[in-house]
């Protein structure tokens, strides 16, 4: 009878695993598709006074912020495009694995391993524009634009939160994925 107890821990594990593996796939995918539509999303005009001399009437230039001007900001949104079609794609394959006994898993967890890595770089550039917008760089005269376009820096800041909480959804499927792995190798 006792042998008939421990093959009922291993399947309601095995159970608990791929529901948590589902339900963190599923979370990725929604973080990192709102991460992408906010930035999609993100423009802001405004009307800028400009006075080229004192004795000259000032000018209203109307001025637009928008994502694709920053290579970093069109490098973010590719890769949370990129990383919501995998999730998409990983969560049919995840759920073909429970009944095949191939190698699928292991390129999962590669895979996610590689999604994890490329939406926490596009992070890292997108904060890095981020911090230029915000406070500027008085060594190269570059200024500060978010006290101008508010907006647009918000939503973007809550796109990168979004992506960062869905890079760390990836590494929570890496490490899931590890374990279940540290658990059969016993």
């Amino acid at each position: 009878m006792e042998g008939v107890g421990s093959n009922l821990k291993v399947v309601e594990s095995s159970r608990r695993i791929r529901y948590c593996d589902g339900l963190l796939r599923v979370l990725g995918l929604l973080l990192t598709l709102v991460a992408a539509i906010l930035t999609g999303a993100d423009k802001e005009t405004k009307t800028i006074p400009i006075s080229i001399t004192k004795t000259l009437p000032t000018l209203h230039v109307p001025v637009t912020a928008k994502w694709h001007y920053m290579s970093a900001f069109v490098y973010f949104f590719v890769s949370n495009a990129i990383a919501v079609s995998y999730a998409a794609a990983s969560l049919v394959a995840s759920m073909a694995v429970r009944t095949s006994k191939d190698k699928t898993g292991l390129v999962v967890v590669i895979l996610d391993m590689a999604i994890m890595g490329l939406l926490l770089s596009a992070n890292g550039a997108a904060i890095a524009v981020g911090i230029l917008g915000q406070y500027g760089n008085s060594h190269v005269q570059w200024r500060k634009v978010c006290n101008s376009f508010g907006g647009f820096c918000h939503q973007m800041t809550a796109a990168i939160i979004l992506s960062l909480v869905g890079s760390l959804v990836f590494f929570w499927l890496v490490a899931v994925a590890l374990l279940n792995l540290h658990k059969k190798s016993r």
